[in-house]
């Protein structure tokens, strides 16, 4: 089972905890040897989700929106986010340089593209730039990859 993931980023602490509980709950649900997960790896639920994935025994795949990519993260992600694509069994680009909201939205439709199921951490509103979490489900939907929402009971975005 090939599963990717989409959700939003800067959640708050209280959230982060309630999010990652739910992502590895989740993930245990498959059987670590038939699961591989596909992230971009972005700060927040694509690299919780990854680090889940890992943990339980499945495989990574990355897709990297753009070469700059890393460059627009976080600079306290740059360790992280290098350590799990290192991890990752297969990286997939999209031939794009600049790390923009088109790039993203790329990245993302490549990722849904190579998952038979996609999970969203979203709280079911609109995106608020292109290449949102929202953006991402709809596009899954129009394509036809399941989807499965999880915002615990409790979480909030600023």
């Amino acid at each position: 089972m090939r599963v990717g993931i989409t959700g939003h980023r800067g959640l708050p602490g209280p959230t982060e905890r309630l999010v990652r509980a739910a992502l590895e709950e989740r993930v245990r649900q498959y059987p670590s040897t038939e699961l591989t997960g596909v992230s971009c790896l972005a700060d927040g639920p694509d690299a919780w989700f990854a680090e889940a994935v890992l943990d339980h025994g499945g495989r990574l795949e990355v897709v990297v929106p753009a070469e700059h990519y890393r460059e627009g993260l976080p600079v306290g992600h740059h360790e992280t986010y290098d350590r799990l694509r290192n991890s990752a069994t297969d990286v997939h680009g999209t031939g794009l340089v600049e790390s923009t909201e088109q790039a993203h939205m790329a990245g993302s439709e490549i990722l849904v593209g190579l998952s038979d199921h996609l999970l969203a951490v979203w709280d079911g509103r609109p995106a608020r730039g292109y290449g949102g979490t929202a953006d991402v489900v709809a596009h899954a939907e129009r394509v036809g990859v399941p989807v499965t929402v999880i915002w615990p009971a409790g979480a909030t975005r600023d």
